[in-house]
């Protein structure tokens, strides 16, 4: 096929291929009311000291920033708190929004009750760090968690942090996160002993190069020569935030990205599990790598959206792939609606558990435009015919992108994509797709 042929890009045409699973998908889910509960949780931690070494570890994730400037540092400083399905979870960026930490307290940390599932975002101020830094081993120490605040409660002192909105951004790098972490597996798992011992492997300052993770003669160590089989680690310092865990730790594991996009590292100590993961590079804010992208390609009907965040709302945590089994559907269409939620940061994924867990935030599918502005520049192309496809034949398509005084050329081969435009050349898909290459697949699927 020589000739170049413009196709009529129509949103509505993934929704009339499909219509006829409406009536099957999850309808028992339809009826699901969320309900509203001024407290989720409350109770005793079993172990509160290291709860509390824990949750400041995390406060110096959030605090800290590897390349932004002193005003950008002032802007964001908020965990995230989930409490649901015997689970409380909370979560951070630093301010440049290139680590995520999460601490979960698990069944066994925890003697208390939940109320109802739900999720608030507070500041730590230094009352709550002078608190979680006096807490002593076997201290009575109560914790509460609702809509509007989060309390810790010692003895004669009680100190509580009120809501406050949740940023943009991290929505945003909530979505690559669990994008990375769902794409991850266990590779190392060192006791503490070889966690502390790797640890001393960290050059001081800070690296200008990669390092990488690898095991000689059978010690694990960093080095900066990479080799067979070593995980790549970009921004190496930053794993220092974690350090001061590694001495009451039970175990270290390490879960890098398939293709080294993230590195994942989790500190296990009895029931709480300390998550952190990096971005590839110091200057890669997880905020703005598309991970999510690609699953946002083919349209889905907004009601199939709802009702997997309804079936998520009840059973909090849910394992894609057995959803697409018992359910009867196409895993890609699960993975789909799954990108939704997450693009609007209702999702996180467990390691662990290999589980997607539930955020109870707005249910507004209209963020996912505005959260993702390559999506939005992919939709005027289409809608401004400026997409047509040169050529069509077998696993290759080749298409014509009008850019600004500019044409592009995208070509689709099988698994490879090329664009010629500056973002493509840059990145060479590494920070997601580029809105040419987005467009053009958008074109074909729907």
């Amino acid at each position: 096929m020589s000739d170049t042929i413009t196709y009529q890009y129509n949103r509505s045409s993934a929704f009339n291929k499909s219509a006829s699973l409406d009536e099957l998908f999850l309808a028992k889910y339809s009826e699901v009311q969320k309900k509203d509960a001024p407290c989720f949780f409350w109770g005793r931690l079993t172990d509160p000291y290291t709860t509390a070494r824990c949750l400041l570890t995390l406060s110096n994730v959030v605090q800290s920033s590897f390349n932004l400037s002193p005003f950008q540092l002032a802007l964001l400083k908020d965990p995230i708190v989930t409490a649901g399905n015997e689970k409380i979870r909370f979560e951070g960026f630093s301010h440049c929004a290139g680590v995520y930490a999460r601490v979960d307290v698990l069944g066994d940390g925890h003697d208390g009750e939940f109320l109802e599932s739900g999720t608030t975002n507070v500041d730590f101020n230094q009352p709550m760090l002078s608190a979680l830094s006096n807490v002593r081993k076997n201290e009575n120490v109560l914790l509460s968690i609702g809509q509007k605040e989060v309390g810790l409660h010692r003895e004669n002192e009680k100190v509580i942090e009120r809501k406050v909105p949740l940023p943009v951004k991290w929505i945003k790098a909530l979505t690559s996160v669990q994008m990375f972490l769902s794409e991850s597996e266990k590779v190392h798992s060192f006791n503490r002993l070889q966690a502390l011992q790797l640890f001393k492997t960290i050059p001081s300052g800070k690296p200008k190069t990669d390092y990488y993770l690898l095991i000689r003669g059978g010690k694990p160590m960093f080095s900066p020569v990479k080799s067979n089989d070593a995980i790549t680690v970009g921004g190496l310092h930053r794993l220092k935030l974690i350090e001061p865990l590694l001495a009451i730790a039970d175990e270290l594991r390490v879960f890098p990205h398939a293709t080294m996009q993230a590195t994942t590292w989790q500190v296990y100590i009895g029931a709480i599990r300390f998550t952190l993961s990096l971005s590839r590079d110091t200057w890669r804010g997880f905020s703005g790598e598309g991970a999510g992208l690609e699953s946002l390609i083919e349209d889905v009907p907004d009601n199939w959206v709802e009702l997997v965040d309804n079936y998520s709302y009840a059973n909090q945590e849910f394992n894609a792939t057995l959803l697409a089994v018992n359910e009867g559907l196409d895993l890609q269409k699960v993975a789909n609606i799954t990108g939704r939620l997450s693009a609007i940061g209702l999702l996180g994924y467990d390691l662990d558990e290999n589980n997607f867990f539930y955020r109870r935030l707005p249910f507004k599918l209209s963020r996912i435009m505005s959260l993702n502005p390559r999506l939005k520049d992919a939709e005027k192309l289409l809608l401004e015919g400026k997409v047509k496809i040169v050529s069509r034949e077998s696993n290759k398509v080749e298409a014509q992108v009008e850019g600004s005084g500019v044409k592009h050329i995208v070509i689709l081969n099988g698994d490879r994509e090329q664009c010629t435009c500056t973002w493509f050349s840059k990145n060479q898909g590494e920070r997601g797709v580029c809105k040419h290459i987005l467009a053009v697949k958008k074109l074909i699927i729907n």
